[in-house]
């Protein structure tokens, strides 16, 4: 039997990858693939540290700004491709006025 050695991290590390994850514009998956961690993990450290946050309106304000976030990237999403069926109308029509 095999067993997975349990990685250790220090907590200078933890509270950076947290860090990043909440203050970057990219995912916490994408931001966990580019540390090397396991995406359950990170998602663990941010827990841990939402819950050390002195006031709970401090967790609430954390959770409706990533709740924002999803929001905001799903209309960037719809928009982007919303442009990019635009672009290639526009060039159709410009073709046939040709």
């Amino acid at each position: 039997m095999n067993q997975k050695k349990a990685n250790s991290y220090t907590d200078e590390f933890r509270e950076g990858a947290v860090k990043l994850a909440i203050e970057s514009d990219q995912s916490v998956a994408q931001t966990a693939r580019e540390l090397g961690i396991n995406v359950n993990t990170l998602h663990t450290w941010i827990n841990k540290y939402q819950e050390q946050l002195p006031s709970g309106s401090a967790k609430q304000e954390g959770q409706h700004l990533y709740d924002e976030l999803k929001q905001l990237r799903r209309e960037n999403a719809r928009l982007k491709e919303e442009r990019a069926i635009l672009k290639k109308a526009a060039a159709f029509f410009a073709k046939e006025s040709l």
